[in-house]
């Protein structure tokens, strides 16, 4: 599937979703979000795709926001636009989507990259939330997502004077999972998305649904959350599959139910 701001391609087990919009440093305009929305929905009921990649190119992960559509709003219009629901509908994607992340991840590119579960950075990636610089803030989760990820004074730090932070500082803060050469950046992750497209398919999704929870919960919660699906699971063939295959000592082969 190709078109004008998104490129799809599958692989065995797995999706790469790449933005195309170069020549603006792959800005997130309402068009693309709503397409990008649309098709991580499709993909996410899509049997065949078990893990997701979402990309930009060398240059830009996401340079942030479409400016040009904003800068004449006003806030009634910015509140009948509701542009931000649709990074709801992200969250609620159960498919694990992992960020390849190279160049700017500016503004709504770090929103966007920390709404995704895992990230793998190239050595050239540079992160921040710049908003402060045009007269406003982080609005699609930079000051909550961020300070959750990295604590609150370096949070602070990015958002009140909108600096970025290197790709080795990334993770050191935890905010990345890995930092590789630019040259194979999109392949680590796509390595990774296999690795996890390996797994079983339910108890991938019931466990990325509890690593989420923990942000929303108590503790107390958290574990009666993990605990109902941890007992789920005993109800999948693929329990029943990788349990005896276990005690076989032979591969487990998953059916995804």
């Amino acid at each position: 599937m190709e078109n004008s701001l998104l490129i799809v391609h599958h692989d065995t087990g797995i999706a790469i979703v790449q933005f195309n919009r170069p020549e603006v440093l792959n800005a997130l305009n309402m068009a693309l979000m709503a397409e990008l929305v649309d098709t991580l929905e499709a993909l996410d009921k899509d049997d065949d795709v078990r893990c997701i990649v979402l990309t930009g190119n060398e240059k830009a992960f996401a340079a942030g926001a479409d400016i040009k559509e904003m800068a004449g709003a006003t806030a009634i219009d910015m509140l009948h636009r509701d542009q931000f629901a649709r990074w709801d509908r992200i969250r609620k994607v159960k498919t694990p989507i992992i960020a390849a992340v190279s160049g700017f991840a500016l503004g709504g590119g770090c929103e966007l990259m920390m709404t995704c579960d895992m990230v793998v950075a190239s050595e050239t990636t540079r992160i921040g939330q710049p908003e402060i610089n045009i007269g406003v803030m982080p609005g699609a989760g930079g000051t909550q997502r961020l300070t959750r990820a990295v604590g609150k004074v370096k949070a602070m730090e990015m958002v009140l004077t909108g600096s970025m932070i290197t790709a080795d500082e990334a993770l050191q803060w935890g905010l990345v999972n890995r930092v590789v050469p630019v040259e194979v950046f999109l392949d680590e992750a796509k390595a990774l998305a296999r690795e996890i497209a390996s797994k079983p398919p339910v108890a991938v999704r019931l466990a990325k649904e509890a690593v989420l929870r923990s942000f929303d919960t108590t503790i107390e919660g958290g574990l009666e959350f993990e605990r109902k699906n941890f007992y789920m699971l005993f109800a999948s063939e693929d329990q029943k599959e990788g349990m005896q295959a276990f005690v076989e000592k032979r591969k487990a082969e998953w059916k995804g139910r």
